[in-house]
């Protein structure tokens, strides 16, 4: 999802608006619907499963404009009168066809962007519908993509249209008719893309084919099981690379990655990773969930999306010192924590999002050892904000998610990760792998063709682990996940005592245990009813947790954070 590094934050910023510079800004405003995605979904769409959508989009860069048609299929799961759909109503809808019929303008309204339309004859549990709607319009215009959604139209150097479409946070009803929410998936998607000669259009899934007509051309994309957000727009005079990645599960996977003109060089440096990425993630993690399509990199006029099978990437191939590319190894690692295991609810979006980027310490460890591990862990712990829980255990949009001001925000990044950090320590590698594999494939036994994509939610991870590990740890994620604060650690040293005892948020049970080092040798305090005590020599020298197993509230954090925001004071 959207890739928040804070330290990469302001040259992101600055990207964004170098992308956009081109575009109209002044532009309707959306709707309070539009601009949501997800909450609690319409009754009308929780009746019925979103079997197939045929999308065929004209992008006009010129006047940044599209003129689209979307047939849509549906299965009733219990007896509906209506389809329930979003779109942004500042696309407007010039004909609605149902079972290839077209229907009264009376039958259909879009005041707010939500499209109801009317059947003409109720549906039964297990009957089909199919409904195509007309529409185009000027699509909302990103002001600074990914973290503002809709179209970037933006121009490569030397003049040529470069367009990227990039809507996680407004969601799919930016540019076609869906249902709007983390469960809207369609099971199957193609993708109808035309663009002025000699553009190129690459897109989600396979290229089934490519058509002319005139001075126009047609690119035909297929997707399984496309995250709604993930489906994307890319327009450009691009060049192609492309390669195979022989996987350890015996599967062949197409490698594709679609670059500007004048970026040779740099391109094959990053294409040359795409296969160690695959590697690492694969024996970490399982099988790629879309080995069957590709592997797919496409580089755009903004910083970054995980696009389903064919991620957006702007990073504009900078070094770090870590030895790869951040922004590729996040996006690619979303692959399995978004596209393939989807969060039922936007609140549980950490699923996505902290297990991506924990994947980037344990990549950096690959690489650069313990130093590299360690070094990104800590960047990630000066960074919490600590203010909201990650999980509310409530439905809730996207917007209330993100927002740093009234909800987890970047919290659901860094802290979930670090959270994560200290589950391994507490359940091992073992169960700690074991469970990850379940919550992405259902299985602990994954291979190419035993799995498809599916929902999970936070209590689903914590079914997961307490049956992997025969015991009951729910009581760590009722800590991490549903508290904001930290717990602490109190220690008092009294002559040969030291007694550590964990001050928790409302007091919840926390049996963490803690590790101390005396004068070299590693003691378990198992903290079984949140405090323990171990006699240590009086003159000796004690190092509470020293492999920096735990998260917890640590003051030289908050004092660091403290100075910081008395720097950044005008």
């Amino acid at each position: 999802m959207r890739p928040l590094r804070p330290a990469l934050l302001a040259l992101s910023l600055v990207l964004a608006v170098a992308g956009c510079a081109n575009v109209q800004h002044h532009q309707p405003p959306l709707t309070t619907l539009t601009e949501n995605s997800g909450g609690v979904m319409p009754a009308e769409q929780k009746r019925v499963h979103f079997d197939h959508a045929e999308l065929h989009i004209a992008v006009d860069p010129a006047q940044q404009h599209i003129d689209a048609t979307a047939t849509l299929s549906f299965t009733a799961h219990e007896p509906t009168d209506a389809l329930v759909l979003d779109l942004d109503r500042n696309l407007p809808i010039s004909a609605i066809d149902v079972d290839g019929k077209p229907l009264a303008p009376s039958a259909w309204s879009n005041p707010e962007g939500r499209l109801r339309i009317q059947l003409p004859h109720a549906l039964s549990a297990g009957e089909h519908v199919s409904t195509t709607v007309h529409y185009g319009g000027q699509p909302h215009v990103a002001k600074k993509a990914p973290w503002d959604g809709g179209f970037v139209w933006s121009h490569t150097k030397d003049g040529q249209p470069w367009v990227g479409s990039a809507v996680e946070g407004e969601g799919c009803d930016l540019f076609w008719p869906c249902i709007d929410q983390p469960e809207g998936k369609p099971d199957l998607v193609d993708l109808y893309v035309t663009v002025p000669k000699p553009l190129v259009a690459p897109g989600n899934g396979v290229l089934i084919g490519i058509s002319d007509e005139g001075d126009k051309r047609t690119y035909h994309w297929r997707a399984k099981h496309p995250t709604t957000y993930a489906i994307s727009i890319n327009v450009g005079p691009y060049k192609e690379l492309t390669g195979e990645y022989h996987s350890r599960y015996g599967n062949v996977i197409p490698l594709q990655y679609w670059y500007l003109p004048g970026e040779d060089e740099q391109a094959r440096k990053l294409f040359a990773e795409f296969p160690r990425i695959l590697a690492f993630n694969e024996a970490m993690i399982g099988p790629y969930p879309f080995g069957d399509e590709k592997m797919g990199v496409v580089e755009t006029p903004y910083l970054g999306m995980e696009h389903q099978t064919i991620n957006a990437y702007g990073n504009g191939y900078k070094k770090d010192g870590n030895g790869f590319d951040w922004l590729l190894q996040h996006e690619f690692a979303h692959e399995w924590f978004g596209n393939q295991i989807t969060n039922a609810d936007w609140d549980d979006m950490w699923l996505h999002e902290a297990f991506a980027t924990y994947m980037q310490p344990l990549y950096s460890g690959s690489i650069n050892g313990d130093m590299g591990y360690y070094a990104w862990m800590q960047k990630m712990r000066l960074s919490l904000h600590d203010r909201f829980p990650i999980v509310s255990g409530k439905s809730q949009t996207e917007a209330q998610v993100y927002d740093d001001d009234h909800g987890p925000g970047l919290d659901i990044y860094d802290k979930g990760a670090l959270m994560l950090h200290a589950l391994r320590g507490l359940i091992g590698d073992r169960d700690f792998f074991e469970s990850l594999r379940v919550l992405v494939y259902g299985r602990p036994d994954p291979k190419p063709g035993n799995f498809a994509p599916h929902y999970a939610s936070s209590q689903d991870f914590i079914r997961i682990v307490n049956q992997v590990t025969g015991r009951d740890v729910s009581w760590f994620f009722n800590v991490y996940l549903y508290q904001a604060q930290l717990p602490a650690l109190d220690e008092q040293r009294v002559g040969h005592a030291l007694t550590l005892r964990w001050r928790v948020p409302r007091d919840l049970p926390f049996p963490m245990p803690v590790e101390v080092q005396v004068d070299g040798t590693v003691h378990t305090l198992p903290m079984t009813h949140g405090e323990g005590s171990l006699e240590v020599p009086a003159d000796a020298l004690v190092v509470i947790d020293p492999h920096s197993k735990l998260l917890r509230d640590l003051p030289q954090v908050t004092e660091y954070q403290q100075w910081q925001k008395a720097q950044a004071k005008p």
